[in-house]
């Protein structure tokens, strides 16, 4: 496909997203083409003013029944006012209309990009980057919002003024309108051209944006990391490097649309110097009428000037359809879990979880499991354990339908779970993770995430429950606390306590605990601890850990080695079959006993 048909694909493409506002633009069409309609209109007035200084009595307007020059001259002043008026009040009405078009268009189309977005899988935002879907979000859906601001109204008065001139034109002088046309063909072809150039230049920018923002949202969420690292140098000079590369995509494009004016320019020239010059002749020659002839010389700038404009418009238009293609394309992304299940499951279900013969792997990798089948009856405690990559979290993100099995069947309640929509699914399930996400805003609007609809006094019981109150209450603004952004204000500890109550307000008949305690003190673990046992009872728990002394309570432990289950059973059949579980369990009861040893020695 060629730049100009990919960006004429773009712009057909943003047409049938539109079609809602299909009415809303027309009308704004129809009240720009009015105003081009009135705007054209003085500079024909012109001419007829000048035919009545010049032919009085036998001027154009005498033929109306206006036989004095001054009734004519009052009558074309008239007509001036009605015609600034009507062009004054068009320019009001498609400004209205062409801007609320471009905010009701753009506030749509973030929407519905967020929202796929939000459809997608996990592995879709595994190979994109969050700094590039926010430019695509917000920068490029801002590229178009400029674009039908002004760009579309100037499209259509150009074609409008064209239309209507080249037609007084031909109805004037053919002979003259054939020479003042003859540049616009050099003009269009001048446009298309700039086209063909800047599509790929302009797709490149739009590609350069994201890898600037992608740079700048890894740099500044990972600060502590740059400064604990001494690496300011060396993450400067790679944003002084992308941020050049921008600069560069953008100085390519520039050069190009700088070209394209001064063309314009002479080729309006051009057409200028035909009308001027044989008009004049036939002027003098009796042959046209002298206020024909001042008409045709001031309509010739209107007929050719506005095209000057095009450059900035043409643009315009390509940045905007870069942008087009980009959001539009993010909407079409089919997301690899489809949300077509039927089922619901109801509020209080048991929670029973079974894995039948489940085998999946990531993308273009070998790590994953394979034919893995367990039962975890309901409300009990079953514990994952194994070596990084061996497939603990990836049972959990299987179950919650993150990532869509290869094959085999996971089920709650006996209802396979691609036969539920995920909002049952997601609703069934609750999720404590190692790596705890709490959004800007208060301490109580992070628990209250889990269920938006809770009283103060259910926000506050289930942070007791989580054992949260202590830290709360000591804060001067309790509950309303401002935790900062992902929660920068709190410790490991106090964030992993809020998401453990943010999970208990939304009492689910399934609890999920990623390596909950792995990265708190053993004063926070005992209190998690605490917590779990109380919040446990009459509930289906999978526990993921990687310290066994946090599991060894658990109705079944389920060992996993390379994406297969290896073992299982409970803490005491585990260490007396002196399998992988026992090995394990040595090592970190060993490690605690030397520390006990190196602690009393320091004693």
């Amino acid at each position: 496909m060629t730049a100009v048909g990919s960006s004429f694909g773009a712009l057909l493409h943003l047409l049938r997203y539109a079609r809602g506002y299909r009415l809303r633009i027309l009308l704004a069409a129809t009240c720009s083409s009015l105003n081009t309609l009135f705007d054209i209109m003085p500079e024909i007035l012109i001419g007829v003013a000048i035919d009545v200084v010049v032919n009085q009595q036998q001027s154009f307007l005498a033929g109306f029944g206006f036989e004095s020059p001054q009734t004519q001259i009052l009558m074309l002043g008239s007509l001036t006012l009605l015609i600034w008026a009507g062009e004054s009040l068009f320019q009001y009405l498609y400004l209205i209309l062409w801007r609320n078009i471009a905010q009701d268009l753009q506030a749509d189309l973030r929407q519905d990009a967020y929202d796929q977005v939000q459809r997608q899988d996990m592995g879709f935002f595994e190979s994109r980057s969050s700094g590039e879907l926010t430019a695509i979000l917000n920068d490029d859906v801002n590229q178009l919002e400029r674009f039908l601001d002004g760009g579309a109204n100037d499209f259509l008065q150009v074609f409008v003024s064209v239309t209507l001139i080249g037609s007084v034109f031909f109805i004037i002088s053919p002979s003259i309108a054939l020479l003042a046309i003859t540049p616009i063909p050099v003009i269009i072809w001048g446009a298309f051209f700039f086209m063909r150039r800047a599509t790929p230049l302009y797709a490149d920018v739009r590609a350069r944006v994201g890898d600037l923002s992608s740079r700048l949202g890894n740099n500044i969420g990972g600060m502590a990391t740059i400064k604990s690292f001494t690496a300011e140098a060396r993450e400067s000079e790679r944003l002084r490097l992308a941020s050049s590369d921008y600069v560069q995509a953008n100085r390519r494009a520039i050069k190009v649309s700088s070209a394209f004016v001064p063309l314009i320019r002479m080729a309006i020239l051009a057409g200028f110097l035909a009308t001027f010059i044989l008009g004049g002749m036939k002027a003098l020659d009796g042959s046209l009428n002298v206020g024909a002839y001042g008409m045709l010389v001031f309509l010739t700038q209107r007929l050719l000037w506005p095209l000057t404009r095009l450059a900035q418009t043409v643009d315009l238009y390509e940045r905007a359809m870069a942008s087009t293609r980009r959001i539009l394309g993010l909407i079409e992304t089919e997301s690899g879990v489809d949300d077509t299940g039927q089922q619901e499951l109801p509020v209080h279900t048991a929670g029973s979880v079974s894995f039948r013969s489940v085998s999946f792997h990531y993308p273009d990798s070998s790590m994953g499991i394979s034919d893995v089948t367990l039962d975890v009856a309901a409300g009990s405690t079953v514990a994952l354990v194994g070596a990084t990559g061996s497939g603990k979290s990836t049972l959990i993100k299987l179950l919650l339908r993150f990532y869509p099995v290869d094959s085999g069947e996971i089920c709650i309640d006996g209802v396979a779970v691609d036969q539920l929509s995920l909002s049952s699914l997601r609703q069934t399930i609750g999720l404590v993770s190692q790596d705890v996400f709490l959004f800007e805003g208060s301490i109580w609007d992070n628990i209250a995430y889990g269920n938006p609809h809770a009283s103060d006094t259910q926000v506050r019981q289930a942070a007791v429950a989580a054992e949260a109150t202590e830290f709360i209450d000591a804060l001067p603004a309790g509950f309303a606390t401002l935790v900062g952004e992902r929660g920068i204000k709190l410790s490991g500890g106090q964030r992993q306590r809020l998401s453990l109550a943010r999970a208990i307000l939304k009492d689910p008949p399934v609890l999920i605990l990623d390596e909950a305690t792995s990265a708190v003190d053993n004063e926070t673990e005992a209190a998690i601890q605490r917590s779990l046992a109380v919040i446990s009872r009459g509930r289906t728990v999978l526990v993921v850990a990687h310290r066994l002394s946090t599991i060894v309570a658990s109705d079944r432990i389920v060992v996993l080695d390379k994406g297969v289950i290896v073992e299982q059973g409970t803490h005491e059949e585990l260490v007396e079959a002196s399998g992988f579980y026992a090995r394990q369990w040595a090592v970190q009861t060993g490690a605690l006993q030397l520390a006990a040893v190196g602690h009393s020695l320091r004693g």
